[in-house]
């Protein structure tokens, strides 16, 4: 595995930095680094991963933000915590729109989903690139210990098993996405919030100004919206037939859906599932 890891990135050698290759062997190597290599789990093939969201709030006006974009890619293409299905997000702020480059990707939403974090993760205030794990650990792009640790945290708690099913475009409006929202009962003390986000599975932008002026920049697993669609309250199971709007029609292909279960404040993460289409 590390032979071919180390052949995709002579591959890229060209087109990515120095440091961004730094961090994303990390990024790529750090769940096998702890672990002795004749370590095998004794039931693979029964094991279900432990969904874990990982959240990341960026900006294409943002210079530092490109690498973790990678490091997102990375984690979501390679899977590389064993024992956990990373779920990512990425969702793009505006404070930067006003600094020379209007991120076409950029919503409000997100910018106040962003602050809603800080107090309750104890962060003076909202910075770009901010990787949150399961709403309840926050890392910065310099700390990649870190973000093994928080990433390795999360895939041991437990978490209420959600399911999105019968996901279409709606015959007669294809601008229409319905999808079937199912979770388990939950036994936790807390009551959560279930959200379901609409996300792109890859973006590519061409940015003209700002401090990535002339970067082609690819994004994977795009927030377009979050909506929140209903309470799974303690000892009760929850289900329900979900409808959302497309902003333009989009192929099927290039969807995503992240459904989850969150306490309010936003606080920890109770549960999540993600559906894509097959490839």
């Amino acid at each position: 595995m590390l032979k071919s890891i180390s052949m995709l990135f002579r591959c890229q050698a060209q087109s990515v930095s120095a440091l961004v290759i730094l961090l994303l062997t990390a990024v790529l190597v750090f769940s096998q680094e702890h672990q002795p290599e004749t370590k095998v789990s004794p039931t693979p093939a029964t094991t279900p991963n432990v969904p874990v969201l990982v959240e990341l709030f960026t900006s294409e006006g943002c210079s530092s933000c490109p690498p973790a974009d990678i490091i997102l890619k990375r984690l979501d293409d390679l899977q590389p915590i064993s024992g956990a299905q990373l779920i990512v997000l990425s969702e793009h702020v505006t404070y930067w729109d006003q600094l020379g480059w209007k991120d076409p990707n950029s919503s409000s939403a997100f910018t106040d989903r962003q602050n809603s974090y800080e107090s309750a993760l104890g962060e003076k205030e909202p910075y770009t690139p901010q990787f949150v794990i399961d709403g309840a650990r926050s890392v910065s792009l310099e700390k990649l210990q870190a973000l093994e640790d928080a990433l390795n945290k999360a895939k041991g708690d437990t978490k209420v098993p959600l399911t999105i099913a019968g996901v279409a475009l709606d015959l007669s409006d294809p601008t229409i996405l319905r999808a079937h929202i199912e979770s388990a009962a939950h036994s936790e003390k807390h009551n959560a919030d279930i959200y379901v986000a609409l996300a792109l599975n890859q973006v590519e932008s061409k940015v003209l100004r700002g401090e990535n002026g002339g970067k082609q920049l690819v994004h994977v697993a795009v927030a377009q919206q979050l909506t929140r669609v209903g309470r799974l309250s303690k000892g009760k199971s929850f289900a329900k037939d979900v409808q959302l709007k497309l902003k333009q029609r989009e192929d099927l292909k290039n969807l995503r859906l992240v459904a989850f279960a969150q306490e309010s404040g936003p606080g920890k993460l109770v549960g999540a599932a993600m559906w894509k289409p097959a490839n």
